[in-house]
């Protein structure tokens, strides 16, 4: 078996940590995050009434990206409508289950 592996290491561990929260009081669009980094690794969290979503996002993957876990443990590979970092934050896109007029969304991006 043949592992390959497009990690880069820090020796300082993890440089930049963000958290915060975003409510969607219009009507669904992208939401631009600002973190003043460039994530490597983001988690973005809806909680609602029917439960949770959480869509995952990983330095290796494409840009609206994302890995979808729903509050039954249902998983799904997002490749639109996920999450696209920038060199200053990233962008929540427009997934129904996740970014919904009105529902919370909490986010944590590490870079």
């Amino acid at each position: 078996m043949t592992v390959t592996s497009s990690q880069s290491m820090n020796p300082a561990s993890v440089a930049n940590i963000a958290v915060g929260a975003y409510l969607t009081d219009g009507t669904a669009a992208a939401v631009t995050i600002t973190t003043g980094f460039q994530p490597r690794y983001v988690k973005v969290v809806n909680t609602n009434a029917s439960g949770l979503v959480m869509v995952e996002w990983f330095e290796a993957q494409a840009d609206a990206a994302g890995i979808k876990t729903a509050s039954n443990g249902d998983r799904t590979t997002l490749t639109t409508l996920g999450i696209t970092p920038s060199a200053s934050g990233f962008i929540i896109g427009l997934d129904t289950d996740l970014n919904v007029t009105n529902e919370q969304m909490y986010w944590l991006a590490l870079g």
